[in-house]
């Protein structure tokens, strides 16, 4: 599948997002993802209301080391979904565990952060063999139960919300540049986070996650039971000190469910650690790829464009 020519959106300027846009056609929806560098195969999963633009400094920094795969959730970014689509954890799982055979990707390195968490470890969990190794931003892969998870679900999971995200865009336009802590970012970069949710109906992605942390519990239950399958492999823990959505709690689990990590604090950091500390991050895979190198090379370069 090589890079598609197609007229970017007025909001996603070129020098801000300087990659080819790759299209896979996945059960009606048209998944985009970014397909960038050579060398193991880096699959960078999103959140909400994020999408593959979260990563762009993180695939420049690591192209050179690894072939950056960033897609975009269908509702999501540069992606459409099709009619009747749900937009839950669970569909967006299968649409990436689709496209990871898809591309036939081996010796994954699994970068996640936010709703990547779950996403990717349902992923992964289905198909071990398949990973190599997990970078884990603030995130879980669990059910949550606590006083903070249930109020953030039902408020903004329900009809309050439901008006503040699609009548308001409360999430693109408060609690991302809210969860940012050591810059204020710039009107182009919010743009590009406005641009795929110009109109209420297109916001309907970014509310249904919030009703998903509890209505998800048994998938959430599902990956929890499954962790052990991909326990064994090393992990790098790039964790947010001023994340108020994931804290010190979920940061010793992961670390407790893998044996062989090593973690490192983003100290001044919020939860969109991609934004706060991109320098941080890319430095921290680098040192750490160095002592945890794959020992099996993936033979798959990444998509040549179309001629």
């Amino acid at each position: 599948m090589g890079a598609e020519s197609r007229v970017r959106p007025t909001w996603l300027p070129q020098e801000l997002y300087p990659f080819g846009d790759h299209y896979a056609e996945i059960d009606g929806a048209r998944v985009h993802y970014v397909d960038e560098g050579s060398g193991p195969p880096l699959l960078l999963l999103h959140g909400n209301p994020t999408w593959s633009f979260l990563y762009r400094d993180i695939i420049s920094g690591l192209r050179d080391r690894y072939r950056c795969i960033a897609p975009d959730y269908p509702g999501f970014g540069l992606s459409t979904a099709p009619s009747g689509y749900g937009f839950t954890p669970a569909e967006h799982a299968e649409v990436i565990e689709k496209l990871l055979l898809r591309l036939d990707l081996t010796n994954v390195t699994l970068m996640v952060q936010d709703w990547g968490g779950p996403i990717g470890f349902a992923v992964a969990t289905r198909h071990p063999d398949r990973f190599a190794a997990f970078v884990i931003g603030n995130t879980w892969a669990w059910p949550k139960s606590d006083l903070d998870t249930q109020l953030f679900s039902r408020i903004l999971g329900g009809p309050i919300g439901g008006y503040l995200i699609r009548r308001r865009n409360f999430f693109v336009e408060r609690i991302v540049p809210s969860l940012v802590k050591r810059k204020t970012l710039p009107e182009q970069v919010m743009d590009a986070y406005r641009g795929p949710f110009p109109t209420p109906e297109s916001r309907r992605p970014m509310q249904v996650l919030p009703r998903e942390l509890l209505s998800s519990r048994p998938f959430l239950a599902e990956i929890a039971t499954a962790l052990p399958r991909v326990a064994d492999r090393p992990a790098l823990i790039v964790w947010a000190d001023q994340d108020i959505a994931f804290r010190d709690t979920e940061r010793r689990r992961w670390e407790a469910i893998f044996r062989e990590h090593r973690t490192v604090p983003l100290h001044r950091t919020g939860h969109y650690l991609q934004e706060d500390a991109p320098v941080d991050v890319v430095a921290a895979i680098r040192d750490w790829r160095t002592a945890n190198t794959p020992t099996i090379e993936s033979s798959h370069e990444p998509s040549a464009p179309d001629q």
